[in-house]
């Protein structure tokens, strides 16, 4: 659930009174200034921004970039989570990221993968990332994804199917970790285009 539709749930239920109150009964890390004026109802952009102005004065929110905020110092915020959070949409994890991770791919890789429904190079901090766009009718399939600490996750057999769909002659250093039984099944289930010669 977006962080968007988790603040307008639980806005029924917020009392009105401390805005980071507010902000801790969601749970939430980083917000965009969309979130903040929803969840704190406020509809006057000036009112919103003033707000926003003196709680990074005083320390309780840190600026990450225009419009995208968090509640700890950006050293303190998994890269993960900020990528996907950036995008502000559907997004997860994937590819060399995933694959890199679990040894498949063994040469270091500059950028953190996503894959959403937009094609973007973007940075934050030190971080560099890279969103692949894939077609809707694949990327709300969740064949193979999962989700941990708020942060939604390929598995490497859904990795591999990913990977494969953007760059049919992927090389993967230590194919003897993949298990192709299962990346055939999930490239079946999500719909992926079969690639005969890779389950040799």
């Amino acid at each position: 659930m977006s962080t968007e539709k988790n603040i307008v749930k639980l806005n029924k239920n917020l009392p009105k009174g401390d805005r980071f109150a507010q902000i801790a009964r969601i749970g939430e890390v980083v917000f965009h200034t969309k979130d903040l004026a929803s969840l704190w109802q406020v509809k006057d952009p000036n009112t919103l921004y003033t707000a926003i102005k003196r709680y990074i004065k005083r320390g309780s929110l840190f600026r990450i970039y225009k419009g995208f905020y968090s509640i700890k110092p950006i050293e303190q915020i998994n890269p993960l989570l900020l990528g996907v959070k950036a995008l502000h949409q559907f997004a997860y994890v994937s590819a060399e990221t995933v694959l890199f991770n679990a040894g498949i791919i063994q040469q270091n890789i500059s950028a953190i993968t996503l894959i959403s429904s937009m094609s973007k190079k973007f940075s934050i901090g030190g971080g560099r990332y890279i969103s692949r766009k894939l077609n809707d009718k694949y990327l709300f399939n969740p064949a193979g994804v999962f989700e941990k600490d708020g942060i939604k996750t390929a598995s490497a057999e859904r990795a591999i199917a990913d990977l494969l769909y953007f760059n049919p002659k992927a090389h993967f250093d230590a194919e003897k970790l993949i298990n192709w039984k299962k990346v055939k099944k999930l490239q079946k289930e999500i719909g992926y285009p079969l690639i005969a010669e890779r389950y040799k």
